[in-house]
């Protein structure tokens, strides 16, 4: 670059609006989307080790997706290009892939390729750079406005990592300004600008998280306001409004906003809440939405979501929809609103989705023919029988036979599922009643062939069979655990996860699964534990692995969106002390997760046994010794209940919700699990060794015998109860 060209570019950027200037150029200038580049995110851990791959910027106007992609170029050593794909073509990236092609070649370097508004790249400029962005010659960043999964290339897509940047909250465009004011390089540091209160804070709220639009409303009002008599720039609230008037909607016919808020406003309907209904419809019309359009989705939802509920109500939206037509704009829009608010009122049923499993059936069963009696016998009733035994329905009280209408081979099978909301209600016990009677007439009428009877012979009760069906089961219950929490903890995208006692990993790979955009962290117990989920995580790109810790002092100072666990605390002499040290690594708005089986509730033995067929005294005395063992102070693992729980998370100052689930699973008594009851163990004392305390030591071998007696090899329903227990903090709570 000579010096005029650089006279040229130092021009240019003096004089550039003050949203240009203020760009911020490095992270530590960069305000807003924590939740993708805050501590330990992905993209953070990505920007810091030089180690991007391709990714698009998925976002609002305003949000920072360019800003973004320039705070990498300044921090990574790759050569950054930027292009536009409005303004440039073929010949544009094709001069980009040659000079990324040198940089590889000459200085090894990698070369990044941000392409803005990427969205509008057509079916040449893909073809033209999808190779190079495949063999790895340009790494590519993108920004859009549009849902990348529908407006960029699918193939572009699969090759990169979508990052959705939201927009700003009042916090952080208070910041924009707070750096705006105090930048003397770049903004107006070097100038005396006073704005009031209520002045900066109706820019805020009218910028709508659009952190240009506010610095733009800024620099109008700064740069048209003069100085009073002591120099100082006073932006009263009166200028503000004169800066920035009208809150700009988000809204495109074509893009992501006009499916986004159609979207709400039927789930609205449909969620019979009629003040949202109102808003997205008023906000779809102050976009400037075709109200026929509109008029069509609730024609589709009153016969989707009403229909014989209120079988009126596909009458009265059409009846709108015609009105509207003659009345037009604006007073249309009363047939607008009372379409919408008849619709969120009325009774709610989906029955009407029968008839698509009706047409799934009909592709099942492609050979299904017409019952005979219900032909046309108009022209083979003389040659083959069409049409006889047929039952006229109106020849029968109330017009209607029990008599079957389906093809054999579909007999019985249920369609329609009335609701009891509405008018439906009243169809439901009629239907239900007409298809007993079918049913009986089928029996009685037609016949059914008698049931193979179908013999297993004798049961094989071979351990290793009766164990594969025992873990088969608890596969299902540790999985119906998992779903449980994951779903009370709903995580999102980019949050970041602690799971603690991670052992097994079960949770852990769900939460990687959850979270593409944040972070997991594992914290396991023993080196055993640690060395498993390091070889099981050594298949995934190294950006995605859990980061795996042996405990938590060695997290510094990160806090976590969601923590979860199973069983955490059951080992944990001092469950409050364990809490209050897990509380602090909870981000205010975060939650804790954990499901724990109470021992209190668990399964006691002395209940399998049948108290008629052992001696009365011996089995009172097994009673009081087995529930001593849940009552013993000195073992954290068996002496507490859900009020503990509860408890514990207080005093920790969390708000707690807890929520218990009992479950009954077959389970088979095998020889080794006796054995295990009755073998002293050095790590821990045994089912045995607590009866002890209250048994003399030939009354414990008594019980040893009883259950060899009437429990081995007998498969038994043990029940269990797990609590699972939810955290927050309680300032979040109370808001």
């Amino acid at each position: 670059m000579d010096l005029f060209e650089q006279y040229k570019e130092q021009l240019i950027e003096k004089e550039a609006p003050l949203a240009a200037r203020m760009r911020p150029r490095y992270l530590s200038e960069f305000i807003g989307q924590d939740h993708i580049i805050g501590q330990g995110r992905l993209l953070r851990r990505a920007i810091s080790l030089d180690q991007i791959s391709s990714l698009i910027f998925y976002g609002p106007p305003g949000t920072g997706k360019t800003t973004l992609a320039r705070v990498i170029a300044n921090t990574t050593r790759a050569h950054f290009i930027a292009i536009n794909a409005v303004l440039s073509g073929v010949k544009e990236i094709r001069a980009a892939i040659d000079t990324a092609q040198e940089k590889r070649k000459y200085h090894n370097q990698r070369t990044i390729l941000f392409v803005d508004e990427v969205h509008r790249f057509n079916k040449s400029q893909q073809d033209a750079l999808l190779p190079w962005v495949e063999n790895g010659t340009v790494i590519l960043i993108g920004a859009t406005t549009e849902n990348p999964y529908f407006e960029v290339n699918k193939a572009l897509v699969s090759r990169s990592r979508i990052f959705q940047l939201k927009q700003l909250n009042d916090k952080d465009l208070y910041r924009v300004v707070e750096q705006a004011l105090a930048d003397s390089e770049r903004g107006y540091g070097k100038l005396r600008v006073e704005i009031s209160p209520d002045a900066l804070a109706h820019l805020v709220n009218v910028a709508n998280g659009d952190a240009r639009s506010l610095l733009n409303a800024l620099e109008l009002a700064v740069e048209t306001t003069e100085p009073d008599a002591t120099g100082v720039i006073l932006v009263t609230l009166a200028v503000a409004e004169e800066s920035i008037q009208q809150r700009a909607v988000l809204y495109d016919k074509e893009g992501d906003a006009h499916f986004d808020t159609i979207s709400a406003f039927i789930k609205s309907l449909r969620g019979s809440d009629p003040d949202a209904a109102l808003y997205w419809l008023a906000k779809m019309v102050y976009a400037g939405e075709d109200p026929r359009f509109i008029f069509r989705r609730m024609l589709i939802l009153a016969s989707e979501d009403v229909g014989l509920a209120d079988p009126n109500a596909v009458v009265v939206i059409n009846a709108c929809a015609e009105t509207f037509d003659r009345v037009g704009m604006p007073e249309g829009r009363y047939h607008l609103a009372q379409a919408a608010l008849y619709l969120a009122n009325a009774p709610k049923s989906n029955s009407v989705m029968g008839f698509f499993d009706a047409l799934a059936a009909v592709e099942r069963e492609r050979e299904a023919e017409v019952p005979t009696h219900i032909r046309d016998k108009s022209r083979d009733q003389k040659g083959f029988g069409h049409g006889a035994g047929y039952l006229y329905p109106h020849a029968y009280r109330d017009h209607w036979v029990e008599q079957q209408y389906l093809p054999a081979s579909l007999q019985g099978q249920v369609f329609y599922q009335p609701s009891n909301q509405g008018f439906e209600g009243k169809i439901a016990t009629q239907v239900a009643r007409q298809r007993e009677a079918q049913l009986a007439a089928l029996v009685e009428g037609v016949g059914v062939a008698p049931l193979e009877i179908l013999t297993y012979g004798t049961t094989d009760k071979a351990s290793e069979r009766w164990l594969q069906r025992t873990l088969s089961q608890v596969g299902a219950k540790l999985g119906a655990v998992r779903d449980s929490i994951f779903s009370l903890a709903q995580p999102q995208r980019h949050h970041l996860i602690l799971d603690l006692n991670a052992g097994t990993g079960l949770l852990t790979w769900e939460a990687i699964r959850s979270v593409p955009e944040g972070g997991v962290y594992a914290c396991v117990r023993t080196p055993g534990d640690e060395n498993a989920l390091v070889e099981q995580a050594a298949a995934l790109p190294e950006l995605m692995r859990p980061i795996i810790l042996t405990g938590l002092t060695e997290l510094a100072d990160i806090q976590f969106d969601r923590i979860i666990g199973r069983n955490v605390l059951m080992d944990e002499p001092d469950k409050i002390a364990a809490v209050e040290i897990i509380a602090k690594l909870l981000r205010p708005e975060g939650m804790l997760i954990l499901a724990e089986t109470i021992p209190r509730h668990t399964q006691r033995l002395y209940r399998l046994l049948d108290e008629k067929k052992i001696d009365e005294d011996l089995y009172q005395r097994l009673v009081i010794a087995e529930e001593d063992i849940y009552t013993q102070q000195s073992d954290p693992m068996l002496n507490w209940d859900v009020d503990d729980l509860r408890n514990a998370l207080a005093i920790a100052g969390l708000a707690v919700e807890v929520q218990t689930e009992r479950s009954v699973a077959p389970t088979h008594i095998t020889p080794a699990f006796v054995n295990r009851l009755f073998v002293n163990n050095a790590v821990r004392p045994s089912y045995a060794d607590r009866l002890g305390k209250n048994l003399k030591e030939e009354e414990v071998r008594a019980v040893q015998e009883l259950f060899n007696r009437y429990l081995l090899n007998q498969t038994v329903a043990w029940e269990s109860t797990i609590a699972f227990v939810l955290g927050s903090d309680i300032s979040q709570n109370a808001h």
